[in-house]
């Protein structure tokens, strides 16, 4: 699935304010608020009892789910979709330096302090379809570096 985030954007603003342009980084607040928004991810976490904090433990909670998802293809995409902005908002919120980037393709990643680029929808797309790597693992390893 492709969803353009650039897209979705400018559905929700105005031209000329807030406009974004592919390659810049984003506005932190409004990008947080768009890619934190994750509603297929949310709902089903409810339904499972699983409470989305914004924070590492929830990750680890997301990794024990059962993946009733992957009998659906529409939703697996959609849920992985998700499920990587949340991984990217978790990092955004927790991970000093850590912001959101649009690539030129309408592409978010993290950007770190480093100024290495994690794709978190890349992530959250294999976790939905196989459940590797978990989304602690990779909040894990990209936190620590």
């Amino acid at each position: 699935m492709n969803i353009s985030i650039r897209d979705i954007w400018r559905k929700r603003h105005v031209q000329g304010e807030g406009d974004v342009h592919p390659g810049e980084a984003l506005h932190p607040e409004r990008a947080a608020e768009l890619y934190a928004e994750c509603e297929l991810l949310r709902a089903r976490a409810e339904e499972a009892g699983v409470v989305l904090a914004d924070d590492p433990e929830s990750l680890s909670a997301l990794d024990q789910l059962l993946p009733s998802w992957r009998d659906d293809p529409e939703l697996l995409d959609w849920l992985g979709n998700d499920a990587g902005l949340y991984l990217g908002t978790v990092l955004v919120r927790t991970v000093p330096g850590a912001g959101w980037e649009l690539l030129p393709e309408g592409h978010p990643v993290v950007r770190l302090a480093s100024g290495r680029r994690v794709d978190v929808v890349a992530a959250g797309v294999n976790w939905a379809d196989t459940g590797s790597p978990e989304l602690s693992q990779v909040y894990a390893e990209t936190s620590e570096g």
